[in-house]
């Protein structure tokens, strides 16, 4: 569970004031053949690997920097700084063999700047949030209580070119959690010649990866990704800059898209998608990011009994949700695993493990088993509250879900509408009774959802608990961790558990709707964590 994803909680949404667009024609193609101007809509927080938390720094840290793989779409990696490795020890153990490269400053990348860089990320004087990503590393239980020191992490440099990592069991998403910056190798000489001031601007960091960071003092809202020629495959990289600005307002963003000063803009909301969505510019992207009713039967005892909890959300017409509300591209979520993260024979997750009644509308069987359940619990009616965050897209659908589930005889729904740090703190608290939620997976795989709804997780807001449920998660990750079908199906299984039993009611899975100028080619978006990669990027 990543910091960011606590945070989502309550929808995060890329709040705007929905405005029409200012007249124009967008600008076809940028003129320039080697950089680009882009956007974003959050400011970057830190350079420090072991320390970031955040979309924007992941997305910048994992065009500077690369580590052992690299993500591609799907729940795919690609190998990076490591060119082969092997797994031996009953999964237990991982040896790395690195290719030969350089950091921006000539000096050659070792397998002890992985060493170090990782036992640093460890280490709880570090204060990494990060850090329990290691967790099935040998010795890590003991170096994050401060009990063992961190150079007895199961993490060590063979000469120059091998590393081993050693875990206490095996872990089939272990080369997919390689990927996040908390396992970037890091130069000691470096990270000690600036200490605690390591990492706060782009002049106090070092990099390994296709682009450098240039122009970023720390608190200034633009910054530059410049080519890296010591990158060990920078003859492949195409582009000498990535200009960024972060434009928080989405119509301000789409004045400088219009006048040539950006090459790619995000657009928020119905009416600016429904402006641009026949645009030759117009591109939407499926996100990770599911949103979903969580149900805390703790708090309404009449959602203990399952009639109730599948009426409601037999209740919400999600075809109505995503295409009049929202309108911006999202579409009804089939599950907790979002689509396109993970596959199996070709077959997207979802195929396999959707359950039909538990993510789709039909109010006349809503009302048949709301009446049930009514019955069944001996009352005429029941009184619940939706729970949400405060911008503008958050209250449509709060509007909306109130609407819908009021239909349902004998039921009386209030909203509470609450500022985001709010709503994420009383979810946190499992204060609340329906609250709109949702999760960002930070690793492409379905673990990282389904991990969230064991009955033992800190996370895990409603409590909603089942033993059927927490063995299919606990035998993917032990008994069948080295056996990649089965362990895909005991992940099947568990959501099956989960919508059968209506423990959450999925409501959407979001979009990312843009504009880019039809000229640029080879930007890799990855639904999740880093969002672009840049290193094959290309004008023409």
């Amino acid at each position: 569970m990543k910091f960011k994803s606590i945070a989502k909680l309550g929808v995060v949404a890329f709040a705007a004031t929905i405005v029409l667009a200012a007249c124009g024609k967008s600008s076809d193609k940028t003129s320039r053949t080697d950089s680009l101007n882009w956007m974003s809509n959050t400011t970057l927080t830190t350079l420090d690997p072991s320390k970031a938390v955040d979309v924007t720094s992941d997305q910048v840290l994992y065009n500077a920097m690369r580590g052992l793989v690299t993500p591609d779409k799907g729940n795919k990696i690609d190998l990076a700084i490591a060119k082969s490795y092997k797994i031996t020890n009953g999964g237990k153990t991982y040896t790395f063999t690195l290719r030969n490269t350089k950091w921006s400053n000539g000096k050659k990348v070792t397998a002890g700047d992985f060493e170090y860089g990782i036992k640093r990320s460890a280490d709880p004087k570090t204060a990494s949030q990060m850090a329990y990503y290691m967790a099935n590393i040998m010795n890590y239980d003991k170096v994050k209580t401060g009990s063992m020191s961190s150079d007895k992490l199961g993490v060590k440099a063979m000469g120059n070119k091998k590393l081993q990592i050693t875990l206490t069991k095996p872990q089939a998403d272990f080369l997919n959690v390689l990927a996040l910056p908390v396992f970037y190798p890091q130069q000691k000489s470096f990270v000690e010649k600036y200490g605690t001031a390591y990492g706060t601007t782009s002049d106090k960091m070092v990099y390994n990866g296709p682009f450098a960071v240039t122009n970023w003092k720390g608190s200034n809202d633009a910054w530059t990704l410049s080519k890296n020629n010591d990158y060990y495959d920078s003859q492949n990289v195409k582009l000498k800059n990535i200009n960024y600005s972060v434009i928080k307002d989405p119509q301000t963003a789409l004045d400088e898209y219009q006048s040539g000063k950006l090459d790619q803009t995000l657009l928020a909301g119905k009416q600016q998608v429904n402006t641009y969505k026949n645009n030759k510019d117009f591109v939407n992207h499926k996100q990770f990011m599911v949103q979903y009713l969580s149900i805390n039967q703790s708090k309404v005892p009449a959602l203990k009994n399952k009639n109730l909890r599948k009426a409601l959300s037999l209740a919400i017409n999600r075809e109505e949700l995503t295409q009049n509300v929202l309108g911006d591209g999202s579409f009804a979520a089939r599950g907790l695993v979002p689509d396109t993260l993970a596959y199996m024979n070709g077959k997207d997750f979802n195929d396999y493990a959707t359950v039909k009644d538990a993510t789709t509308g039909d109010m006349t069987k809503a009302k048949q088993l709301w009446a049930k359940g009514l019955k069944e619990i001996g009352k005429k009616s029941v009184s619940i509250s939706i729970m949400n965050n405060n911008d503008q897209t958050s209250r449509a659908v709060t509007e909306f879900l109130q609407t819908e589930l009021d239909r349902l005889p004998g039921l009386k729904v209030t909203a509470q509408i609450l500022p985001n740090n709010v709503a994420s703190g009383r979810s946190l608290k499992s204060d609340y009774e329906l609250s709109v939620s949702g999760w960002d997976p930070s690793i492409s795989d379905p673990i990282s959802p389904l991990q969230t709804k064991v009955s033992t997780s800190p996370i895990n807001t409603s409590k909603w608990g089942n033993s059927m449920y927490d063995m299919y998660v606990d035998r993917s990750n032990n008994e069948d961790a080295n056996n990649k079908t089965k362990r895909f199906f005991d992940l099947v299984n568990a959501q099956k558990v989960i919508l059968n039993d209506q423990g959450i009611i999925p409501l959407i899975q979001k979009a990312q709707p843009e504009l880019m100028k039809t000229n640029i080619h080879g930007v890799k978006y990855l639904g999740n964590g880093p969002v672009w990669d840049f290193s094959h990027a290309y004008i023409k």
